[in-house]
């Protein structure tokens, strides 16, 4: 494309309306040549663009889009609209207006139909028109909004996730539990402060209070987007706290919501949730609190009720069930209880005649066995004494006898073994007398007085409480008391030659003399 001449810039020549496409195409390109030397203005040529666009969409089509946001101001609404491939990619996006004078009627339409609000997230059927603006740029015109679309494309994405956990086995999963045989805790996942909340409580508070049942109540929204996260987190932290308090599972976990919206409901219908309510370890009620209304939820459930009222109701009758059946077993194992004591005390009666029968005869019997054993035992027992007696009378005159013999026998043993202790304690006297006067005599030889009195000396320390034998006792200036045989001295040790010779000699026992 040539570099267009500046120089010579003339004011653009506007285009004239044309009255159908084909002519505005002839003029332009009859006018083509021209055209790439022209210099237009921006708003010029979005005029053009905006002819183009008026002139070639000025009808109303239908058109397929997904709301991806949505807001309002001044009772108009705008959307962003867009198209998404199957890999959820966004593939076209433009803006769309509803104004305010279409508004109302068109939106009331809708909620009448859906039971819902229009909102983001949801795919619509919209008439609109093409429009551009110089300034704003390229949008369409909301006309209308076919809400049987928005209901079909609802139900579709229903159907979609009932085929998706069929095809999973999760369906119906938890249906396949059976019913607790007790009921004893409860867990309550519900919207706070909600309406059907306050039903189920005040039924379930009447049940706590007669210690049947317990319940623990755990909260969350159930509208909005983040509903169906916040109820997976409220299902998840409600088991893993109750298995940390009791370390057990639940007995039952019950989903309620009760009054609102019907649109509300379609925040329920989450794949996510439905997988883990079905995949839930003990069996699940839900009470949505719409009877005509289903939801994803009801489709998993153990079992589903219509309004919160009713599942609180449920439980009232299992455990009114499980009274009347316990009763029952009770009036049962009574009755059955009575029948064996009656069978029993008959059986017993018959036994005890037979046994009295039998044992009469018996007794009879041994009386007469007894009576001739008596006579025996007494015959044999005379004939035992008598010979015992005649027995005990030889022994005594034997023994007599014998005792007679060991007693001369050991007075003569006694007479000799006397004689060879005299003798013998005689010697060990004289002998000991012997080496008695043989020690007086070494004793005396070692007195100190007689020790002293040959030139010997004795050391005591210089409190004369130690007798100083070895040189390894004294030490340089060491005061020390000399023992004569005729007096002491008082003496100071200037030094002291220990030899190697005399210490071993010293460390035997030696006298506690010195020769001076």
């Amino acid at each position: 494309m040539r570099k267009p001449n500046l120089s010579n810039t003339k004011p653009a020549k506007v285009l004239a309306p044309a009255k159908d496409l084909a002519t505005l195409e002839a003029e332009l390109a009859e006018q083509e040549d021209h055209l790439e030397d022209t210099v237009l203005r921006l708003s010029d040529y979005l005029s053009a663009v905006e002819m183009v666009i008026k002139q070639t969409f000025d009808h109303r089509v239908w058109v397929k889009a997904e709301i991806r946001n949505l807001s309002s101001k001044g009772g108009h609404y705008y959307f962003e609209l867009a198209e998404k491939d199957e890999e959820g990619k966004v593939v076209a996006s433009c803006r769309g207006n509803l104004w305010r004078f279409k508004a109302a009627r068109v939106l009331a339409k809708f909620e009448r139909a859906t039971g819902m609000p229009l909102e983001r997230d949801l795919t619509v059927l919209l008439k609109v028109s093409a429009g551009f603006h110089a300034q704003y740029g390229f949008s369409i015109t909301i006309e209308d909004i076919d809400p049987s679309y928005t209901l079909g494309d609802l139900a579709r994405q229903y159907a979609e996730m009932v085929d998706r956990l069929t095809g999973e086995g999760l369906l119906q999963l938890n249906q396949q539990l059976p019913v607790p045989f007790d009921i004893e805790h409860v867990l309550v996942i519900a919207p706070e402060k909600a309406a059907g909340l306050g039903d189920f409580q005040a039924d379930a508070d009447r049940l706590a209070s007669t210690g049947a049942c317990q319940f623990h109540y755990h909260h969350a929204t159930f509208q909005g987007n983040h509903a169906p996260s916040e109820i997976r987190q409220a299902i998840v932290s409600a088991q893993q706290q109750f298995q940390d308090t009791y370390q057990r599972l639940p007995d039952l976990l019950v989903i309620i919501r009760g009054g609102g919206a019907v649109g509300d409901l379609a925040y329920l219908n989450d794949y996510e949730l439905a997988a883990l309510v079905a995949e839930q370890p003990v069996p699940v009620w839900v009470g949505i609190g719409h009877e005509r209304d289903k939801v994803i939820l009801d489709e998993v459930a153990h079992s589903s009720f219509d309004t919160p009222s009713k599942v609180i109701a449920a439980i009232s009758s299992h455990l009114a069930q499980l009274v009347t059946q316990t009763l029952h077993y009770q009036a049962q194992i009574k009755q059955a209880a009575q029948r064996q004591l009656n069978i029993a005390e008959q059986q017993t009666a018959r036994q005890l005649s037979q046994m009295q029968s039998r044992t009469i005869g018996q007794l009879t019997a041994l009386q007469k066995d007894s009576d001739y054993a008596w006579r025996s035992i007494q015959q044999s027992a005379q004939r035992q004494v008598k010979q015992a007696a005649r027995l005990t009378t030889e022994l005594h005159t034997q023994t007599q006898t014998l005792a007679y013999q060991q007693l001369a026998s050991a007075h003569n043993y006694s007479s000799i073994y006397q004689k060879t202790i005299m003798q013998s304690a005689q010697q060990q006297l004289i002998q000991a007398q012997r080496d008695s006067a043989h020690l007086r005599d070494i004793v005396l030889l070692h007195r100190p007085s007689r020790v002293l009195k040959q030139g010997y000396t004795m050391l005591t320390d210089d409190k004369e409480k130690q007798i100083l034998t070895s040189s390894t006792q004294l030490y340089p200036e060491q005061t020390i008391h000399i023992v004569l045989k005729d007096g002491k001295a008082k003496a100071q040790i200037i030094d002291v030659n220990i030899e190697k010779k005399a210490t071993e000699i010293s460390e035997t026992p030696t006298e506690p003399y010195n020769n001076i």
